[in-house]
């Protein structure tokens, strides 16, 4: 059963802007593995994190280096959460998260569901 959807859009050189501005940012949104990334994939790495916030119905107890997202040697993504980001997950009866992510002409998007048994 889908417990939950989300989705996200960021406009590339904005969120890049933001970071020139705030370059703190990247170190409190991004786990270690992922801040060496090229910004397109940064964004949408970004973008997947609001998306799981979205579909989990809110942020209560998530934290942003709590998700991070890797890829399978096909490349496709995968959330890998800790903490208490991952007890959230289980709390919320949510079993699999379903992740695509996408970058083209200066936008990043991602999508996701959750999948479970509501408690």
């Amino acid at each position: 059963m889908i417990i939950g959807t989300g989705i996200d859009l960021v406009d590339v050189p904005r969120f890049e802007r933001t970071l020139e501005r705030t370059p703190r940012l990247l170190e409190r949104l991004f786990a270690p593995a992922e801040r060496g990334l090229r910004l397109p994939s940064l964004a949408a790495r970004y973008a997947a994190k609001e998306a799981l916030i979205k579909a989990l119905g809110g942020s209560d107890g998530v934290h942003w280096t709590e998700i991070e997202i890797a890829s399978e040697a096909s490349g496709k993504p995968y959330f890998v959460l800790s903490g208490s980001t991952a007890d959230v997950v289980v709390e919320r009866g949510i079993r699999t998260v379903h992740l695509t992510l996408t970058h083209d002409a200066g936008l990043a998007a991602a999508f996701v569901v959750a999948e479970g048994e509501p408690l």
